[in-house]
């Protein structure tokens, strides 16, 4: 078997022929600026490596995505999946994921130092075949460790269940929760209000507005999770004083009654 087939394999101990996206909790909190085109080619790659082996020093695992298990992944047409192939991962190279340490660990009422920034990008190489329809996706060296070799405080779900989503903030909230929940699927999150805007990647103007980080953000991603991915979802906001400083949500998937919001 060659190298690149047997890096195709995920093997974090689910049944065959399912295929997980697996990353560290700092991965799946941080911003990444993706597209939903973007989102979908790199973790259709993500979900085809081998989580649980530890790479090699200074490894950049190739994955190859086809046009055809594009459209058959994500139910778009042959043409998009091509046009999807073609442009996503000419961004993909030029795209960067900041990640902020410590950021996630504060809590609602009691900060710690600053976070600190630190940059990197998702691919060193992407290689587009125009007439075969298949992109090749080297990984940068420095994301593998976020990728790979995962043993604790990682994020998995189904890649099949960003199947019919239709916004990156759904899918973002969806890694969210999946960073949060416990090992029987229910969870609960409080997160401050600039924590969830920097892994939601919300604009500098909505930061400064709730209503439009509710109207165009939240809702409409809590919405599509309930409709598409069978969660159940309940929500508020933390205030001190008139200021909303933070979000409660409490989820599960494929739940029977309502979750209470206790305080």
């Amino acid at each position: 078997m060659g190298a690149l087939q047997k890096l195709e394999r995920n093997q974090l101990e689910h049944p065959a022929g399912e295929r997980w996206v697996s990353m560290t909790n700092a991965l799946a909190r941080a911003g990444a600026g993706l597209t939903l085109a973007e989102k979908r080619l790199v973790m259709a790659a993500v979900a085809k490596l081998d989580s649980r082996r530890y790479p090699q020093p200074g490894e950049c695992p190739c994955v190859k995505i086809t046009a055809a298990e594009y459209a058959e992944t994500f139910g778009v047409s042959s043409d998009m999946a091509y046009k999807a192939l073609r442009s996503a991962s000419k961004a993909l190279f030029k795209r960067v994921i900041t990640f902020y340490d410590d950021s996630y660990k504060r809590t609602l009422t009691k900060r710690k130092r600053p976070p600190v920034t630190t940059e990197m990008h998702w691919i060193g190489e992407a290689k587009y075949h125009e007439q075969e329809g298949w992109v090749e996706l080297h990984f940068w060296h420095r994301i593998v460790p976020h990728l790979m070799g995962l043993r604790k405080q990682f994020t998995t779900y189904q890649l099949e269940q960003t199947h019919a989503l239709r916004s990156v903030y759904s899918w973002k909230l969806l890694e969210l929760f999946s960073s949060y929940k416990g090992n029987n699927g229910d969870g609960w999150m409080d997160i401050t209000i600039d924590d969830f805007c920097t892994s939601m990647e919300a604009t500098e103007k909505q930061r400064g507005d709730f209503a439009a980080i509710r109207r165009k953000i939240i809702e409409p991603a809590v919405k599509e999770l309930r409709d598409k991915d069978n969660w159940l979802i309940e929500w508020r906001a933390i205030n001190a004083g008139r200021k909303v400083t933070g979000l409660r949500f409490v989820f599960r998937r494929n739940p029977q009654g309502r979750l209470p919001l206790e305080d």
